[in-house]
């Protein structure tokens, strides 16, 4: 549903925007033949296997492959000896930056493996079942070295050391010596002292969270033929195909020129399918054996070999007024990175009192290594721990203040002008909206009868990134368009740009037929991530169908012998003087008037678009196991405008639903080695439809001023709140405060028992 919470350009009515046509690629994908990494088939294929460390943290002293090579059907085998040797260097990938010589040791471990489950080696033989056989006849010889799975453990001076070279920088000031800790984030606003001093109520919390996984349903799955010619070519499962291509032609030391990427349709990535794992491996096979070579991973490497989100200490500390006016707020967070450096602490850092005009604040983030799988981006990445722990201390102030939780955020809530800590100055937003929504919705004015339930209630956001895009659209003789664009389809983005361009053109969505272009195909377009597709290459569409306009104004005044500029178009209709034109009608015309009308565009919008969004949840705890249970769900989240809201709807409801999975039962869990002890779905356990309600969602539309047509991203924001919300649920139904993540029965049962006892 829809919230009143509309003005300016999201209250238009639109011939396109906003209705809920079928989505272009639903043929294709409910029938099955749609192209997967999995379907592609070659002539010629080869099949490639990864050889992963069963140590957590481990010299590798030799690497023996001679058996392996003499098996009858191996075709080549790959180690660290063949990737270059890089330097530091800085690769942007749109959500997040790497460091590219980190990339090419996580591709293939070199003088260490840092994770169970870091790639040491890799054949390529006829079939997959020879290729394992032969990863049974590498030998690897390690010198084994002490572990360190926890962040605060891998702060410590005494902690194990995962790297030589990295010193912590500081506010960018270097360290005196290795260490662990990456980079110290300080962010500052006002004067602490003077806000705490103001303070009449002052509440200092600690939280944990575990590490948790994307748990896309597709595996990583890539194909590459390094062909004759010196020219790569990779079918891949990927978020960004020019990302991967900008990767793998690093790594390789080979020129972006020769490397072709396409995309195959995605089963899920939720910013786990960033970074390149198979790519750059699978080519070099290719290049060594001269044949097509597939890589497809199992569950286990998925989960033991792939980025999960980081695992987070978090302490916050706020102050408020009596009349619930915060005054200072302090946070210090420090997220595990993985095995390598650049994690996700700058936008935890960033996010953590975004939802909230604090006029005192100091934020202190840090960015640690340790023997853990190198950390990717999950959908907000950093946000939702943050929020975890500002959030749970909100709900406590308003608490030990009498007022109600809605009214306590409302009145602390960002809005146009209020300056983030970090620095940036909100444009229009809509948090307050979307509280108003919530405290208006059924849900929230319902009675929550029974024992052992609890409503809880909290906001997220995430800033949404806009980067660069590309588009073009080819006008067909019969009135259609064709759009080409650059951005891999997760969620429906195919039919929320063509849309866009649709509504620009005065056309129906039906009549555009969008396609995902390779990198050879298409300009430049940065990675499906940071809640960008609608909005950046939605406006890609928009400029292309703008310039299809423009042409088409010449074409119509050239069949009238008059002045472009007296020609007009609204509603996909052409007019000038007494004379009018439809669209379709002047396509087929466009022969006679010069030849085709191709529209292009590239856009790079800076800033972001400001997601915000607030969560309302009803649980119950069984007393006998502390068990929780969703009973009812309602998102809240402004959207700027709803292209398709559908799409909207099912981003919502599927971050609520992960977020959930974060909050009650998922986590990485290590024995006493730094071994994972859960890496399959029976183990590590996401939610189905057994475990939680229809999520109700309700769309506000607050227009983004950077949008023609008003366009926020809406991926991200929905998974920051579940966690708080639910913790804070939790709290009305038991009376304990659950500050560790996941709430799961045994954690919860045990602090139950505790508050008893007291």
């Amino acid at each position: 549903m829809k919230s009143d919470a509309q003005s300016g350009d999201s209250a238009r009515e639109y011939k396109v925007l906003g209705k809920r046509p079928i989505r272009h690629d639903g043929a294709d994908k409910v029938t099955g033949r749609a192209i997967y990494g999995a379907d592609f088939q070659i002539t010629g294929l080869a099949h490639g296997k990864i050889l992963r460390s069963p140590h957590p943290h481990a010299k590798i002293l030799s690497i023996d492959t001679s058996e392996a090579e003499k098996l009858p059907g191996v075709l080549a085998v790959a180690t660290r000896e063949d990737l270059p040797d890089l330097a530091d260097k800085i690769a942007n990938l749109g959500e997040g930056a790497v460091n590219l010589a980190h990339l090419g040791r996580n591709v293939l471990a070199h003088e260490k493996a840092l994770y169970k489950g870091h790639a040491v080696a890799a054949v390529a033989a006829v079939d997959a079942h020879t290729a394992r056989e032969a990863l049974n006849l590498i030998r690897v010889e390690y010198e084994t070295l002490p572990t360190v799975t926890w962040v605060l453990d891998a702060m410590q001076e005494d902690a194990p050391l995962l790297h030589d070279d990295v010193y912590t920088d500081s506010m960018g000031q270097r360290g005196d010596k290795p260490s662990n800790v990456s980079t110290h984030i300080h962010f500052e606003k006002g004067n602490l002292e003077e806000g705490f001093a103001e303070a009449e109520v002052v509440i200092e919390r600690e939280f944990k969270t575990a590490s948790v996984h994307q748990g896309y349903i597709e595996p990583h799955v890539s194909t590459a033929l390094w062909n004759a010619d010196g020219h790569l070519t990779i079918w891949t499962s990927t978020q960004g195909s020019f990302t991967a291509r900008q990767q793998t032609a690093e790594l390789l030391q080979i020129p972006v020129s020769q490397v072709t990427v396409v995309p195959c349709e995605i089963g899920g990535g939720f910013g786990g399918k960033i970074a390149v794992y198979l790519e750059p491996v699978a080519a070099l096979l290719s290049k060594k054996c001269g044949r097509p070579v597939k890589m497809t991973m199992d569950r286990d490497e998925v989960f033991e070999g792939t980025g999960p989100t980081p695992g987070s200490f978090v302490r916050i500390k706020l102050g408020a007024k009596k009349d619930g006016r915060l005054t200072a707020g302090e946070a210090w967070l420090a997220y595990d990175a993985g095995a390598f450096p650049d994690g996700m602490i700058g936008a935890g850092s960033m996010c953590v009192f975004s939802c909230y005009d604090l006029p005192h604040a100091i934020v202190d983030g840090y960015d640690v290594v340790l023997n853990k799988p190198k950390t990717q981006a999950y959908r907000a990445p950093g946000a939702t721990q943050a929020a975890f722990a500002c959030e749970s201390v909100i709900d406590e102030l308003a608490e030990q203040l009498n007022i109600d939780p809605i009214e306590f955020r409302l009145k602390n809530a960002a809005k146009e002008g209020t300056r983030r800590v970090d620095g940036p100055v909100y444009p229009r937003v809509g948090l307050i909206e979307t509280l108003e929504a919530a405290r208006s919705s059924d849900h929230w004015k319902s009675p929550l009868e029974g024992p052992h339930r609890g409503r809880g209630i909290a906001s997220g956001y995430w800033f949404n990134i806009g980067l660069k895009s590309s588009a073009a659209a080819n006008v067909n003789a019969d009135g259609t368009v064709t759009l080409i664009e650059g951005s891999t389809d997760i969620g429906g983005t195919r039919t929320s740009v063509a849309m866009q361009l649709a509504e620009t053109l005065g056309i129906s969505a039906e009549e555009v037929h969008p396609q995902v272009g390779d990198t050879d195909s298409v300009g430049y377009t940065d990675v499906t991530g940071g809640s960008r597709v609608t909005f950046a290459t939605g406006l890609a569409a928009y400029h292309a169908g703008l310039d299809i306009l423009r042409q088409m104004k010449e074409r119509a005044a050239i069949l009238w012998e008059c002045d472009a500029e007296k020609v007009t178009v609204e509603e996909g209709t052409f007019r000038a003087d007494d004379k009018a034109i439809s669209f379709q009608e002047l396509a087929s015309r466009l022969h006679e008037t010069g030849g085709p009308v191709v529209g292009r565009a590239t856009v790079d919008p800076a800033g972001p678009t400001n997601g915000f969004g607030t969560h309302i949840v009803d649980v119950e705890v069984d007393p006998d196991t502390a068990k929780v249970t969703i009973l009812r769900y309602t998102a809240i989240q402004d959207a700027g405008k709803a292209i398709h809201p559908s799409y909207v709807e099912g981003q919502m409801q599927g971050g609520a639903v992960q977020g959930i999975g974060w909050a009650l039962n998922e986590e990485y869990f290590f024995d006493d080695s730094g071994r994972m002890q859960n890496a399959s779905f029976l183990d590590y356990r996401i939610p189905t439809c057994l475990d939680v309600p229809m999520i109700d969602t309700i769309i506000v539309e607050v227009p983004n001023p950077a949008h023609p047509y008003g366009v926020r991203g809406v991926g991200e924001t929905p998974i920051v709140p579940p966690p708080a919300a639910i913790a804070n649920a939790v709290y009305r139904a038991t009376g304990v405060r659950m500050r560790e993540l996941p709430m799961s029965p045994p954690r919860l049962w045990a602090e139950i028992s505790r508050h008893e006892s007291a």
